[in-house]
């Protein structure tokens, strides 16, 4: 079959591959019809995620047709189905309290020495993103082959069309939980740094909960006029002090609730977050965390900081005090993915969630190195990316691809 594959830093390819099989009774083989690239591909794309081997199949995001089932599976042939990012055996500790990511029995025992030395504790499988998390192959393929299948994979209706639903994978469930552990009431109000997908799905999610006011913090203005038109009011950074203006604006006591959706890979010209990118290429010190600290500083005494964007190592200048000082709620994790897909579903069923707005591209997979390139160096503009893998190569012209104008 064909596959995107990983070779390096910024060096990625579509190549024949073996062709996945049933390992367990409980797998499923799907052939894929739609993945997307995520923002967190590009810590991958960018080399800043150990772990990685030449070779490697990438995609978490993705959804396609059951073609083949082990003995134990609950799924059939012929069934359109979305797929986690999080694999979930569904029946230690923290799969039965609904912490899929944090699933014990989804990382196979030889790949778990890495994560348990940095994290204390092995992370769960995930598809598709470094042996850290089982190095499982993932969904930017032909076919793909799904561990634990009666656990994770939700059935789609037919008449739902594949970009209604393929977020469910990660972005809008990972926008959802950020905004869900922000702990939003009605009067709050909640700063998102980051207008990438995930920050667009927690705005949107914020405001769909009930936020009096949410403000989008970015400098992409096509991404920040995203967030306008969901209904938030924004900020560029480039342009504004973003602290004083978020005091400004919540009323001199500082903002509820902030929802960090940048991660490791912050930009801006900050005096830390440029020695952090000095640190990062050279290998001291893995994340660029401006935008957390940004947040940390910007929060209110007693306020919530949810932190939903990827930190995969160190950091250092981190506002300590302010964390403890000011007495704010922090939590942060890989989504939980399995626990929110039927409600998330009925949401995009019953149009209290878009979840097509951010598509800009639509590619063949043939063409997804492209896709990377585009989407890591013209961020305003390729603000979502979704391959097709029976699209014919080269036919992204103007009728599959979503202009700016037509957002």
């Amino acid at each position: 079959m064909r596959a995107l594959t990983w070779h390096g830093t910024r060096d990625v390819r579509v190549e024949s591959v073996s062709d996945p099989e049933i390992i367990n009774p409980r797998d499923a083989i799907i052939k894929v019809t739609s993945t997307a690239i995520c923002g967190s591909d590009l810590h991958l794309y960018d080399g800043v995620i150990p772990g990685m081997q030449s070779g490697d199949v990438l995609g978490h995001e993705f959804m396609g047709e059951v073609v083949e089932t082990g003995a134990s599976s609950t799924l059939k042939k012929g069934q359109r189905v979305v797929v986690p990012f999080t694999i979930a055996c569904g029946g230690c500790f923290h799969c039965a309290v609904q912490q899929y990511s944090a699933c014990e029995n989804s990382n196979p025992v030889e790949k778990q020495d890495m994560s348990a030395t940095l994290y204390g504790h092995p992370m769960a499988g995930l598809f598709g993103y470094s042996h850290l998390t089982g190095g499982y192959s993932g969904g930017q393929a032909e076919y793909v082959r799904v561990p634990f299948s009666d656990v994770g994979p939700i059935i789609i209706p037919d008449h739902l069309e594949d970009d209604n639903v393929l977020f469910l994978s990660d972005i809008l469930p990972t926008g959802w939980m950020a905004a869900e552990n922000a702990d939003i009431g009605p009067d709050d109000t909640v700063a998102v740094w980051g207008c990438g997908p995930v920050g667009l799905f927690a705005i949107q999610s914020a405001l769909v909960m009930g936020a009096a006011q949410v403000i989008a913090i970015d400098h992409y203005p096509h991404r920040l006029e995203l967030a306008r038109k969901l209904g938030a009011k924004i900020i560029n950074f480039r342009e504004t002090n973003v602290r004083e203006a978020l005091m400004e604006m919540s009323g001199g006591i500082g903002v509820d609730a902030v929802i960090d959706a940048v991660g490791m890979e912050a930009h801006g010209f900050a005096i830390d977050n440029m020695l952090d990118v000095v640190k990062q290429k050279v290998g001291v010190g893995a994340d660029r965390a401006s935008a957390l600290k940004q947040a940390l500083l910007a929060v209110r005494f007693g306020g919530r900081v949810s932190i939903p964007g990827v930190y995969g190592g160190m950091t250092d200048k981190f506002p300590l005090g302010a964390l403890m000082e000011k007495g704010v709620q922090l939590r942060t994790g890989q989504t939980h993915v399995q626990k929110y897909l039927g409600d998330l579903l009925a949401k995009i069923e019953d149009g209290t969630l878009d979840t097509t707005f951010l598509i800009s591209h639509h590619l063949p997979l043939e063409d997804a190195a492209t896709g990377y390139r585009n989407f890591k160096e013209k961020q305003d503009s390729w603000t979502k990316v979704v391959l097709r893998p029976g699209m014919e190569a080269g036919a992204a012209g103007a009728s599959t691809t979503r202009t700016m104008e037509q957002v």
